[in-house]
């Protein structure tokens, strides 16, 4: 029977126009039976789904319409009719959307521009002796259009929301420009409405026009700001091949990508692009991966090695074997690695997700008081009704909505540039706040492709060879590579049997043969004499890795090296300059675990541990209170990544661990795991900088509009002003996150 305990689902979500929107939308959209986790980022305009059994989209659409006029575009499904993915027809539908906000913002502008300098036409020569009445009425005809074309797509939204009883951003300017609009239009066809009480019939009909310009202008600056936002995702997308030169029946073929199928032959030449992945079966190159892994040397590959879909073919001409097509592809996960993290929310966002779901009622509330107080005790109904206008148009709850979202996006994007993967906002925010970090030796702090050096005799390096024959572990692979050098054929194994952490048993000719180190030996109760005992004590003492082989008794033993990592003892002192601990966790033997740690001074280390150690470890330490990370590569460290604060996988590790961790660092590059750090503590940094500056924005913009000051110092803030510093607090927002794009890690 099919699982489908755990459904994920993304969906475009067209309408939002602020942070309330995406509250209102994620509210809802978690109320529906079967949705276990629904989660709406503002910024990349998507919802992330967590379902526990298929819901109909209908079921889903019709959940999200009843809070506003939004609409769910399926991120990855072919849109009916139309011949493109959910993907391009968001994107089709955003650059559409960017080009009407265009055409809105620059008619906006000359319109404002004509109306502001018409308002003072009796300072303007051949205007100054006409009427005030006749001057109005032409403001008033100018002012109307924009009104309409412009204030159409705020009215549109803030009805839809009224109508369900939600108010969001786009009530806020509806209310407070139609305002202005109304008492304009009032006062310019029925003057004696105010005459009549001895008042002057003001107009605000420039205010009105350049509060909707500049928020328009906001709209368009803000969405092509969070289009660069999103640039890693656009980047990784364009890295795809279009085509593919296939061999068929020793013909060549150029096929569109989308044709090519799992088992073809494909034909790579010089500086042309590998289209999808697979593994070389004739010829050799050196390939640039540095689009994927971000190692800037080309990689030196050979028939055998396996290549990577959009990686660059630098040198030689080489035919491969199709593995992987489609979404199945490294760049196809990389991208959807990316989009996760992006379309997540990180723990900090909590507060201001609490925050924008109450903004708008209240800031409502407040613009009402200010308008009944200011009505009362003010010199007027217009200076009221001002204040009230400023107060509606000031508030902005957008900024808080993109002050996580926009730094995840790029922080995620920039990682990612890096061979970094992250696979949500929460491991990014956790990373940067550590305390101690364990790592694994082989294939972490080790280069992971040890060599044998040393071994008792042929007879032991045979029957090792056929014991490891299938394994993938480096040290397996090490007795291989050894024993094919001396083009042994290996015997056949039954009954094989891994023990994770202590070796491998097998029966060859109905004998069991045990490989693996002393705690396996102990298992089965064999001994070793004490010359093997000196023999091999020699061997740890140099800092090498021992596999013991014994049937009843002891038979032989395989000396293993593996070199330290260039980059290991830099980034081991980098990350006691962040006030980090490492702390050093290997199967391997006491003596080799020791050396290791000698040379990286790494001042904690254990041998002999198994998986359950490792684990233990991370449980005792987090027990004190620490926040721990795991650093490793194979099978055995998967119960301590998962159980860590935050797991990091090396990329050239297993599958299981991959899995497990939170955090991927592609090629197995240690020095990228400091970077990780690096880049979470500045992408926060700029969290909590977004996050300060939109808080304080509003803290102090809404008194000062509400005329908090007028009474004591005469300041009361201009409606215009008021519009111009709300759309600059989300550019300014989204400008500030885009910085993590040009930082060094």
């Amino acid at each position: 029977m099919e699982n489908n305990s755990n459904i994920k689902k993304t969906y475009f979500v067209q309408g939002m126009d602020c942070a309330a929107c995406a509250i209102n939308i994620e509210k809802k959209l978690n109320k529906v039976p079967g949705v276990k986790k629904a989660v709406v980022n503002y910024a990349t305009e998507k919802v992330s789904l967590d379902l526990e059994k298929e819901i109909p989209e209908a079921d889903l659409q019709k959940a999200a319409s009843s809070v506003g006029n939004y609409k769910l575009i399926a991120d990855d499904e072919k849109m009916p009719g139309m011949g493109m993915s959910g993907h391009d027809h968001a994107a089709m539908l955003k650059t559409e959307e960017i080009k009407r906000l265009k055409n809105k913002m620059i008619f906006g502008i000359i319109m404002s521009a004509i109306i502001m300098f018409l308002s003072n036409y009796f300072l303007i020569p051949g205007l100054k002796n006409l009427s005030a009445q006749t001057m109005n009425t032409i403001m008033l005809l100018l002012a109307t259009p924009v009104q309409i074309w412009l204030g159409s797509q705020f009215y549109k939204s803030a009805w839809a929301g009224l109508k369900r009883f939600n108010a969001n951003m786009d009530t806020l300017i509806a209310v407070g420009t139609s305002a202005a609009y109304i008492f304009s239009l009032v006062a310019t066809l029925f003057p004696q409405f105010f005459t009549g009480a001895g008042q002057e019939a003001m107009v605000y009909f420039d205010t009105s026009s350049v509060i909707l310009t500049l928020i328009i202008l906001g709209r368009f600056l803000e969405a092509r700001a969070k289009g660069k936002a999103s640039e890693a995702i656009k980047r990784l997308i364009k890295l795809q091949a279009k085509t593919a030169r296939v061999l068929v029946d020793n013909i060549e073929k150029e096929i569109p990508i989308e044709e090519v199928k799992v088992g073809d032959l494909i034909i790579v030449k010089p500086g042309e692009k590998i289209p999808v992945d697979g593994e070389i079966m004739e010829g050799e190159s050196a390939i640039d991966e540095s689009m994927i892994t971000g190692e800037s040397l080309p990689v030196d590959k050979k028939i055998g090695d396996k290549v990577i879909g959009a990686t660059i073919n630098k040198m030689g001409s080489f035919t491969f074997k199709v593995e992987k097509v489609g979404k199945q592809t490294a760049l196809a996960q990389i991208i959807k690695l990316v989009e996760d993290a992006q379309g997540s929310k990180a723990p900090i966002q909590r507060l201001a997700d609490i925050i924008s779901g109450y903004f708008v009622p209240t800031v409502i509330s407040i613009a009402a008081f200010s308008f009944v107080i200011w009505l009362i005790y003010g010199p007027g109904f217009a200076f009221a009704l001002i204040v009230g206008v400023t107060v509606l148009i000031i508030a902005c709850p957008c900024a808080l909505g993109l002050a996580t979202p926009t730094a995840i996006m790029v922080g995620t994007g920039k990682g990612a540039e890096e061979g970094i993967l992250i696979k949500d906002a929460e491991s990014l925010e956790k990373v940067q706040g550590l305390d101690v970090l364990i790592f694994d030796k082989t294939g972490t702090l080790t280069e992971g492709k040890p060599q044998v050096v040393n071994f008792s005799d042929e007879k032991t390096l045979q029957l090792a060879y056929a014991l490891e024959k299938k394994s993938e572990h480096p040290l397996a692979l090490a007795i291989v590579k050894k024993a094919e050098e001396y083009k042994f054929t290996p015997d056949r194994v039954e009954n094989f049997s891994a023990k994770i952490g202590r070796g491998v048993t097998g029966k060859i000719a109905n004998q069991t043969y045990y490989l693996g180190n002393h705690e396996l030996l102990v298992e089965h109760n064999i001994s070793l004499p004490n010359e093997a005992q000196s023999k091999i004590a020699a061997e740890e003492n140099n800092g090498r890795t021992v596999l013991i082989l014994a049937d009843k008794n002891y038979l032989g033993f395989i000396s293993i090296s593996d070199t330290i990592k260039e980059d290991a003892k830099k980034a081991i002192d980098k990350l006691k300059e962040l006030n980090i601990k490492p702390i050093l966790m290997t199967g391997d033997n006491l003596k080799t675990a020791e050396v290791v740690a000698h040379l990286l001074d790494i001042k904690e280390w254990y041998g002999k541990v198994k998986p359950e150690d490792k684990l233990n470890k991370v449980k005792e330490l987090q027990a004190q209170g620490k926040k721990v990370g795991m650093v490793g590569d194979g099978i055995n460290d998967a119960p301590a990544l998962m159980q860590s604060n935050v797991g990091i996988a090396m990329g050239t590790g297993t599958d299981v661990a991959i899995e497990s961790a939170n955090i991927v660092v592609l090629k197995g590059d240690i020095s990228k795991v400091v970077k990780a750090i690096i880049l979470s503590k500045k992408t926060m940094a700029t969290i909590k900088g977004n996050l300060f500056w939109a808080f304080i924005y509003n803290i102090l913009g809404i008194p000062i509009a509400a005329g908090v000051l007028h009474p004591s110092f005469g300041i009361l803030l201009s409606p215009m002003i008021a519009a111009g510093t709300m759309a600059f607090s989300s550019i300014f927002v989204v400008l500030n996150s885009l910085r993590l794009k040009n930082i060094k890690l």
